[in-house]
Order: C-alpha cells, then sequence, then structure tokens
C-alpha cells in the first residue's frame, strides 16, 4: 500500500478549494479515484503525461481521468508515496505548465 499526500500545505489547500467548487458526486468521485491511488498507483487508463508538467518546484508525471477532471500526480516508489500536485478541470490549459 502506498500513502496518498501532497507534497505541502499550499498544495493541499488549493486542491481541496478546487474540489469544493464541484458538485458532491464529483467530489465524491474524485475522492474515490484519489484514495484508490493508495492501492494501485498506476491503475489501467492513468496514462504517464510526456513530458512531466511542472507545477511549481514539483512534476506531475501521471494523471487519472474522472469526468471532465484530471488529478495530476507523481509517484515516489522508494517512500511509497503518492504525491498529489493538482486537480484541474481538462480544457486546453490542463496540461500546460503553472
Amino acid at each position: 500500500m502506498y500513502h496518498v499526500d501532497f507534497p505541502s500545505s499550499a498544495r493541499k489547500r488549493n486542491f481541496h478549494k478546487n474540489l469544493l467548487k464541484l458538485s458532491v458526486v464529483s467530489q465524491d468521485a474524485i475522492m474515490e479515484a484519489v484514495e484508490g491511488l493508495a492501492k494501485n498507483p498506476r491503475p489501467y487508463g492513468a496514462p504517464k503525461i510526456k513530458p512531466p508538467i511542472s507545477i511549481g518546484k514539483d512534476l506531475a508525471r501521471y494523471r487519472i481521468r474522472i469526468g471532465n477532471y484530471r488529478v495530476l500526480y507523481d509517484v515516489d516508489d522508494k517512500k511509497e508515496t503518492v504525491w498529489i500536485l493538482a486537480l484541474r478541470q481538462r480544457s486546453e490549459k490542463t496540461y500546460k505548465n503553472k
């Protein structure tokens, strides 16, 4: 089992701020998908992002799709940790560096 976490309190705050803007159904689906990363950090259908997206000082190498939303994250196999980096609505800007 991997540990699902945020690299900083600011990332966590931003993720939850964006999550609270969504419907309860979307919130539940996203949280279920994020919690599922603990069991399988590279689920089928979660492609590697090429090239990785720079989010602050972190690199998002993976994404999971939940409806029109994407959770961008990275996996540290040595620490057995999944780092949640961003929650974004799918658009032309989803995979742009921010």
